[in-house]
């Protein structure tokens, strides 16, 4: 990893992704969010004071060392215990169905190969549970989703393999969730990235 993915990209995530603005999008995303849960793509801790009182325990995957460094002060000021298990969400060292529930934000865009990372929390997330998330992806508008696919592998080399017109709800139907809830609506900001997709993916 090199001294951009490593030092630049991590503080440019949390301040895009660390704000009021997205905080409070994080409280309505995390509602009902409960147990011990897998976290994919940990970051920076954005999400610390943003987790119910209901959750445990967070196992933490991420690749960043930048990410985790931002967030040590985030972490030492947590009352739910944080332990960091892995690095990458496409395999994840747990056992099968060992963990809650799991949480997503602004993450599944990023992972080269989503399906496999779906598989894998479908496998450690006991019967009962599901996934958390909010996401970014494709735009209900066909002029925005020109421009998305245009734009998007500039966007995969400047935001670490961020994609823009990835479909969530097709993914994790595709994935064997059961979509409890989801919504979709768009945030300010670039329209390229601006429409979200948020709910509970039951394994």
């Amino acid at each position: 990893m090199g001294f951009y993915e490593d030092r630049v990209l991590p503080r440019a995530i949390d301040l895009m992704l660390g704000n009021k603005a997205m905080g409070k999008l994080r409280d309505r995303a995390l509602a009902g969010l409960w147990g011990d849960v897998v976290e994919i793509g940990f970051g920076s801790g954005t999400n610390i004071g943003h987790y119910p009182a209901a959750v445990t325990k967070i196992v933490a995957v991420d690749p960043s060392g930048g990410g985790r460094r931002i967030a040590e002060k985030r972490i030492a000021a947590s009352s739910i215990p944080i332990d960091f298990v892995g690095l990458n969400g496409e395999s994840l060292p747990l056992d099968d169905n060992s963990v809650d529930n799991a949480l997503s934000t602004w993450t599944l865009c990023t992972i080269p190969n989503v399906e496999v990372a779906l598989a894998e929390i479908r496998r450690v997330v006991r019967p009962g549970g599901g996934l958390w998330f909010i996401e970014h992806g494709i735009s209900p508008n066909a002029d925005v989703v020109r421009r998305q696919y245009r734009f998007e592998p500039l966007q995969k080399r400047i935001a670490g393999g961020c994609h823009l017109t990835r479909q969530h709800e097709h993914l994790l139907t595709d994935a064997g969730f059961e979509l409890e809830l989801i919504s979709q609506f768009d945030i300010a900001g670039p329209k390229i990235s601006s429409h979200m997709f948020s709910g509970i993916a039951r394994v």
